[in-house]
């Protein structure tokens, strides 16, 4: 992985590739995981555009696996307001960028004390999907 950082709870790395290929990347590593499911995508330059507004390559895309969300969930259910997933990927100054909210953040930001090996699960699938991409 290149350029990782963690702050304020987001995991955030560059890319070696376009924001397209970035983007097809992680779409395809979601895809290709059968207890994984795409949710949304979100264009927000597309958005952006249909408000005679500019923004440079933006997008996010919303996934899940409800075997390990439901179970943060029943912890705490506010954690609903972080889930499902997500990865945004942007475009700035030539580079690509992706970020993630980190899974042990979001335990402590919900006040869930007994689920470390959900966020482990999650924290790991999180950075191989990232890191297919920022490679």
């Amino acid at each position: 992985m290149s350029g990782q950082e963690t702050n304020n709870g987001l995991v955030q790395l560059t890319s070696k590739h376009s924001f397209e290929s970035t983007y097809e990347i992680i779409k395809n590593t979601l895809d290709a995981n059968p207890n994984i499911g795409i949710l949304a995508e979100v264009d927000h330059t597309k958005n952006a555009k249909r408000v005679d507004l500019e923004l440079p390559k933006t997008k996010l895309i919303l996934f899940g696996n409800p075997k390990l969300g439901t179970p943060l969930m029943q912890s705490s259910r506010t954690v609903a307001i972080d889930l499902p997933q997500k990865i945004l990927i942007w475009e700035a100054d030539g580079k690509v960028f992706l970020a993630y909210n980190d899974p042990k953040y979001l335990l402590n930001r919900h006040g869930i004390t007994d689920k470390d090996p959900i966020a482990e699960k999650i924290a790991g699938a999180l950075a191989t999907i990232s890191g297919e991409a920022a490679e």
